[in-house]
């Protein structure tokens, strides 16, 4: 306000609906206006009337219609400038604009003295012609709305800069990268986050070669799709950034004028890797299924073809025969046997067994593994194995995983003909994946193995291979939503699992539970387990007992309720019921995923199948925790 009072012209901001939002000192002496119309919220109706009863206009017929009228012209919001004489002599301009949220600006100026000294020339240049007179005056005008003018586009520059800076912010914001390449394949814009989309990348890459920004590898992965953009043709793909193990999604859309030339290529690239890690373990899933269908009848039959023969070869055996024949006998059971090895093998793979990661410790899976191993391997082999992974406790199907890990082991004692070494490092990569890496000092992968080796019934073992172990590995891995790798160094072939990384969630503090279940047996076991887990346990019998108990026991920790129960209401009915500062809930169940009270009851807490072991509980239970 110092500001405004200090300047020389009257000024007066009105809002969108005419009401005073601030005017300066000399608004209010020019015009020598009352108080209460110079504070903020004054109509302007009210000014305006004013100023015609003290004839401010001139004389008029009907005031109100004046008043009305330039209540109108107020309200078009529309940029003007006039100039007039007031009742006292003195010469005003009015210069008018408005304002981008509505509602308008006006300056006040007094140009009484101007117009003397335009008066004065006028009659002093009584040689100029009239024509050169008229021109001045219009020079004049044209400079005061030349003013106005500027005025007007620097408020429009303004909001330009406030419209950029926004939709910055915007492109900010946005878990992705967002940038535009220029036809020398530089970069003319981008926002702050290829670095957390591709680690390891600048964060400031605006004038740099699309290439160098991305690194060698990368920018061969998109340059084919890049080019055709270039050439008019938009994409979207995916690829494997090798740099930083990340799985990405960009589309290129080109940047084309009307006449189709295309001036640069809009850029966006999204980090999808743990939707392919979920996409590959939902494929992986299916394929299973469907292998399932295909070979469940056939290795039925296959089973039953060898149950006769292993009956009928046993009879054999009990018979007085030529030695020549018993190796015959013997050599038929020897086959039927791997033959139902094989079957079962076969059952591994296509059965429906599902990853089930559970908190488990990392280094006491290995020393396991260790007791497992060790048997097998004879004293000419050595095992070693490092663990580079900082955290100790992580979700892990250990059985699955120790499987997996045997086998790739003994693998290695096979190729390395029984003396050498196997190596075993666990170690982070990029903290999206713990890879267990088998090393053996053996000859190394052929190229056919390299090729083939994941596919069942592959083997480089002659007879004595069934060619499913590493297909379970890799059924296993890909289960997970990981990846394995077959590669030789300058040591031996080499083997690597990459597995999502995922940590162990803290356990659940000990508290008080509510346990809502209508059967007194299964009431029985599930205490037992929170016991175990170290809470203490409340019951109820039904969901009418339980509000009851809840509303009594400020106390309560936790709830977990059956989803059917005895009684009017369901185990949904009472969550719902239960007020908003509830603790943490927990819903379990007999019944399908399909059926529509399963349904609902996800909506409102975790929901865990029955029948249930106390790892899964506890899992369930570290989910969520009571606010401390």
């Amino acid at each position: 306000m110092a500001g405004l009072n200090l300047i020389q012209q009257a000024l007066s901001i009105y809002d969108s609906d005419l009401k005073l939002v601030v005017s300066n000192r000399r608004f209010g002496e020019m015009f020598d206006l009352p108080e209460a119309l110079v504070t903020p919220g004054a109509g302007f109706a009210e000014t305006i009337r004013l100023l015609v009863d003290r004839g401010e206009y001139g004389e008029v017929e009907d005031a109100e219609q004046v008043v009305a009228h330039r209540v109108e012209q107020a309200r078009a919001f529309a940029p003007h400038y006039i100039e007039r004489v007031r009742p006292n002599g003195q010469r005003i301009s009015v210069e008018g604009n408005p304002l981008p949220q509505g509602g308008w600006v006006a300056v006040y100026t007094d140009i009484t003295r101007t117009k003397q000294q335009e008066e004065l020339l006028r009659t002093r240049s009584e040689e100029m012609t009239d024509k050169v007179l008229a021109y001045a005056e219009e020079l004049a005008a044209t400079n005061r709305k030349l003013q106005s003018t500027n005025v007007a586009l620097e408020e429009t520059k303004r909001i330009l800069t406030e419209t950029e800076a926004r939709t910055r912010l915007t492109t900010e914001m946005m878990p992705a990268h967002i940038a535009h390449v220029g036809l020398n394949r530089c970069y003319t814009f981008s926002n702050r986050r290829l670095s957390s989309v591709m680690p390891g990348r600048p964060v400031d890459i605006v004038g740099l070669y699309i290439g160098d920004a991305l690194g060698d590898a990368a920018y061969a992965a998109i340059e084919p799709h890049l080019e055709d953009a270039f050439a008019g043709m938009p994409s979207a793909f995916e690829f494997t950034d090798e740099e930083s193990s990340r799985r990405i999604r960009t589309s290129f859309t080109p940047d084309q004028s009307k006449d189709g030339k295309v001036a640069g290529v809009y850029i966006m690239s999204v980090d999808i890797t743990q939707e392919t890690q979920a996409r590959s373990a939902l494929q992986q899933t299916r394929r299973r299924e469907m292998a399932a269908q295909l070979t469940s009848g056939m290795a039925h039959d296959f089973s039953n073809l060898l149950t006769i023969m292993l009956g009928s070869q046993s009879r054999l055996q009990r018979m007085d025969l030529p030695e020549p024949a018993r190796e015959l006998v013997k050599a038929t059971l020897s086959a039927a046997h791997r033959g139902g090895a094989l079957l079962n093998r076969l059952a591994d793979i296509t059965g429906a067994r599902d990853w089930n990661p559970q908190s488990a410790s990392l280094s006491s899976l290995l020393d396991d593994l260790k007791t497992l191993a060790l048997p097998a391997l004879p004293d000419t082999m050595k095992l070693h194995v490092n663990n580079l992974m900082h955290d100790n406790i992580m979700m892990l199907d250990t059985g699955m995983l120790q499987d997996s890990l045997l086998n790739l082991i003994l693998n290695a004692r096979d190729a390395c003909g029984g003396k050498g070494q196997i190596v075993l490092t666990v170690s982070p990569v990029q903290g999206l994946w713990v890879e267990f890496a088998v090393l053996d000092s053996g000859p190394g992968f052929s190229d056919a193995a390299l090729s083939h080796a994941l596919e069942p019934f592959f083997t480089t073992k002659g007879g004595e291979g069934s060619g499913l172990g590493l297909a379970m590995v890799y059924d296993m891995t890909k289960l997970a939503g990981g990846r394995v790798r077959l590669a030789n160094t300058e040591d031996g072939g080499q083997v690597a699992l990459r597995l999502p990384l995922r940590l162990s969630a803290p356990a659940a503090a000990p508290g008080l539970v509510l346990l809502v279940e209508d059967s007194p047996d299964l009431r029985t076991g599930i205490r037992e387990m929170l016991t175990d887990m170290g809470h203490t346990v409340i019951e109820a019998a039904s969901a009418e007992e339980a509000l009851l108990l809840s509303s009594e026991l400020p106390e309560i920790s936790y709830v977990l309720s059956d989803i059917s129960l005895a009684g009017e209401m369901t185990g949904v009915d009472f969550l719902r019921a239960l007020p908003l500062t509830h603790p943490p809930c927990y819903l379990m169940t007999s019944l399908s995923p399909e059926d529509p009270l399963y349904q609902a009851a996800t909506e409102l807490a975790p929901v865990l199948r029955k029948p249930f072991s106390n790892a899964q509980l506890s899992a369930l239970f570290a989910i969520t925790r009571p606010e401390q």
